[in-house]
């Protein structure tokens, strides 16, 4: 019978205590075997890169290139990697922002041996782990959903976002500068950089992109200079 082949895992966090801990928990688990380390964000790119391991465990506080922004890389530049963040924070940013990068699981930092020998075999696998704690979370918030409290559309500012909340809402160019007591020259600008960062080539894609993210719901009728444009 042929010999099961290892686990090969990269172990990624910047204090050395930590590495060294996990590389000595990892070494002594049957069907594994450490391949690599990285101390910083952008080692653990280039460690996925040239060593193409199973799994790469990730912590998040990584210097230089934290550990959400390395793992969106990875699975850019290797895909093939199963990213498995080990980190002490909990919190539902810290969370989602590394599920949305890429990461196939997420435990906390303290999980015991058991425990994330499964996680790396069943994301090695194709599957996506949460410990207990992050997974009570995510089911919480699924049942009960909490209501969005970032800014939509991150790339623009305050002012656009503003900007483009009126055109979805229907406002014509000089109504929306009265409101936000702008001229229309620098309604036209806000137009412009909107487009630009968006990617888009006209005024109905942008609308469509500002209303599928909710923008553009909470103005009522759009009116015109004189009065109603139309009525709902």
């Amino acid at each position: 019978m042929t010999a099961q082949v290892p686990l090969r895992i990269v172990v990624a966090d910047d204090h050395p205590v930590v590495r060294d801990g996990l590389k000595a928990l990892l070494g002594s688990m049957a069907g594994v075997s450490v391949v690599g380390e990285a101390s910083t964000g952008r080692e653990a790119v280039r460690q996925a890169v040239i060593l193409r391991p199973d799994v790469l465990v990730m912590d998040l506080q990584m210097p230089d290139l934290d550990g959400v922004a390395a793992t969106r890389q990875i699975a850019k530049v290797a895909p093939e990697v199963a990213v498995l963040v080990l980190s002490m924070f909990d919190d539902d940013d810290n969370v989602y922002d590394a599920m949305r990068a890429g990461a196939r699981g997420y435990l906390l930092k303290g999980a015991d041996q058991d425990e994330v020998a499964r996680a790396i075999f069943d994301v090695a696998s194709g599957g996506a782990v949460f410990g207990p704690a992050v997974a009570s979370r995510l089911l919480a918030r699924l049942v009960n959903p909490e209501p969005v409290t970032g800014p939509v559309l991150p790339q623009l500012t305050n002012r656009e976002r503003q900007v483009l909340d009126l055109v979805a809402a229907g406002l014509a160019n000089p109504v929306i500068a009265t409101r936000l007591e702008l001229s229309g020259k620098t309604v036209g600008n806000h137009l412009s950089s909107i487009f630009a960062k968006l990617n888009v080539d006209s005024r109905s894609k942008a609308i469509i992109m500002a209303r599928d993210v909710g923008l553009g719901h909470s103005h009522g009728t759009a009116e015109s200079p004189t009065g109603p444009r139309w009525s709902p």
